[in-house]
């Protein structure tokens, strides 16, 4: 009778490491949808109030095409999309219209299609897997896009080593004058309306015009708040705390500092 107890044993913990095995299976899936969600729009409630008690101020975001220069910090052409974008400014606010309303459409569509055991299974965890949150007051900023060369080196690393790509969600402010701008690898949150997205700051732009308040995105950042063919924006920003997971693609590397 021993040898059954001990073949019935077993078979116990070997359904109990399956078991695990599965549940670790699941987590990390899990984890996989909800760093996910940082490479995306988020929308706040219509009945939302950018009130500046809680972090918000108004920024301008633009596409420009950046120039790349033999230095350590980024120069961008600012005053020439700031001349387009007055002499556009009608047909651009149509085009956000549209372009509000394509992204409303396919926020619905997701939420619907995520319902189910995955979406119990993200809310059950959501104190767990706490994410970004906007914090603080806030003001008006400038927001552009920029690619390729002006990519390189971002000037919060002193050793280099890693570098964003037009997926990722970082961004450069400006190098001087801007006093209360948000410093080297902190999140901060970024609303055109109530489209909202957060990033890391990971760079410096010495081509942005002194004391101004403007926060350079990459294309795919940029691209969750306007179309990038838009001009010059006037979008919210506020500080935001530190995700709990971690994206290097998205934000690049970990630091003391983030």
């Amino acid at each position: 009778m021993r040898w059954l107890a001990t073949v019935f044993t077993i078979q116990v913990l070997a359904s109990l490491v399956e078991a695990a095995i599965m549940n670790i299976t699941d987590t990390r899936g899990v984890l996989r949808d909800n760093l996910k969600r940082y490479a995306k729009a988020h929308y706040l409630p219509e009945s939302h109030s950018f009130d500046p008690r809680d972090g918000w101020e108004p920024v301008n975001i633009s596409n420009l095409n950046y120039k790349y220069i033999a230095s350590s910090h980024k120069d961008h052409s600012f005053h020439k999309a700031l001349r387009r974008s007055s002499q556009n400014n009608t047909s651009a606010g149509v085009r956000t219209s549209r372009y509000r309303e394509k992204h409303a459409k396919t926020s619905n569509t997701t939420t619907t299609t995520t319902t189910g055991f995955l979406g119990t299974v993200v809310s059950s965890l959501a104190s767990i897997f706490a994410g970004c949150m906007g914090k603080g007051p806030s003001e008006g900023v400038t927001i552009t896009w920029y690619t390729g060369h002006d990519l390189e080196n971002p000037s919060c690393w002193s050793n280099g080593g890693w570098a964003p790509t037009d997926k990722s969600f970082v961004g450069a402010v400006t190098l001087d004058g801007w006093t209360t701008k948000p410093q080297c690898f902190k999140f901060i949150e970024l609303c055109n309306g109530k489209t909202c997205i957060f990033i890391r700051v990971v760079d410096t732009c010495a081509g942005c015009a002194k004391g101004s308040r403007h926060v350079d995105l990459t294309k795919a950042a940029f691209s969750e708040l306007a179309s990038p063919d838009e001009g010059v924006l006037t979008v919210q920003m506020r500080q935001a705390t530190d995700p709990d997971n971690w994206d290097i693609d998205l934000w690049g590397p970990q630091t003391a500092k983030s």
